[in-house]
């Protein structure tokens, strides 16, 4: 079959460093353009500066990926489905929940794929952890994603900015696996918000979720962090402790520890072209929604402003 012609739309440092090389080592893909006003892509790509300009004069495309940040990727999304393209939206897949819905109905109308991509799921311990689980009874389970903000996102004003989710861009990775791993769904019961005075979203998180059986599961999110960086899930099952660490690419089980070769977006794009290949789509939002409830029903507490 012909490779999927493939536009990236957002020219930042994940595209770089993640879509641009799983495009480029897949070859159910070709990149025939990238779309940024602010950085070029890689050298003998077309490139242009909006997503109007590569519809009109540009080389013909099948699907876009929008890696710009989530506040204005609705109104992208809406052009490329009415154009005919398969979408395949970063993490998160939309500012509000509604706009992914809408974006999730007129793809399924158009006849085309529409993929909110969760890369963490991909990690390589996520897999076997959720096959493990899915045998045991869980008890209570732990997130700690404690990071430092001016290493990880420096100078990314949108993050601060209202739907550009704070400290819950990173932590909406550890819930894309908890979601993915439990047996059973959760939901929030309690949560609190600490906002910087001089910013509009959190910077620390301190949430308690309950799955439907009752196992309580604590976050702690935080973007203070120096020092070693946290990215841990622990869940104590009857079986023992398993616990998922350095974002999901490392399981440890009562047996021992797992090292498998992390290859997330690789295993993103697979994901995206077997979608394509079969008609089908894949918008889930439950990631988004448990950070939606937080900002619904969390206490905000004012701290200290925060400079870069």
């Amino acid at each position: 079959m012909d490779p999927i012609r493939i536009a990236i739309v957002g020219v930042g440092k994940i595209a770089r460093d993640q879509h641009i090389p799983a495009i480029n080592g897949n070859a159910a893909f070709s990149l025939a353009a990238t779309v940024s006003p602010h950085h070029k892509g890689p050298e003998g790509i077309p490139h242009f500066d909006t997503l109007e300009e590569l519809i009109e004069s540009g080389p013909a495309v099948d699907a876009v990926a929008l890696c710009t940040p989530p506040q204005v990727r609705y109104d992208l999304a809406t052009l490329a489905l009415a154009k005919g393209m398969h979408v395949f939206l970063e993490k998160p897949p939309g500012a509000t929940l509604a706009e992914v819905a809408a974006l999730e109905s007129r793809a399924d109308k158009v006849g085309v794929t529409l993929f909110a991509s969760w890369h963490s799921r991909f990690a390589a311990g996520v897999g076997p952890a959720r096959a493990w689980l899915a045998e045991r009874t869980v008890k209570s389970a732990k997130i700690i994603w404690r990071e430092d903000v001016r290493v990880w996102h420096p100078g990314q004003a949108w993050i601060w900015e209202p739907g550009g989710l704070g400290v819950f861009d990173p932590g909406i990775n550890a819930l894309s696996i908890v979601t993915h791993i439990l047996p059973r769904p959760i939901f929030l019961k309690a949560a609190t918000l600490e906002i910087p005075a001089n910013r509009a979203a959190p910077i620390a998180a301190d949430i308690q979720f309950r799955d439907t059986a009752g196992a309580e599961i604590h976050m702690d999110l935080d973007w203070r962090q120096t020092g070693p960086q946290s990215w841990d899930i622990i869940v104590e099952t009857d079986a023992g402790t398993l616990k998922l660490s350095h974002g999901g690419a490392v399981l440890t089980l009562p047996s021992g520890t797992e090292h498998n070769e992390d290859l997330e977006y690789p295993g993103l794009y697979a994901r995206f072209a077997n979608l394509i290949r079969g008609g089908r789509s894949d918008a889930d939002i439950a990631p988004l929604r448990l950070v939606a409830d937080a900002f619904l029903r969390g206490n905000r507490q004012t701290v200290e402003a925060f400079h870069d």
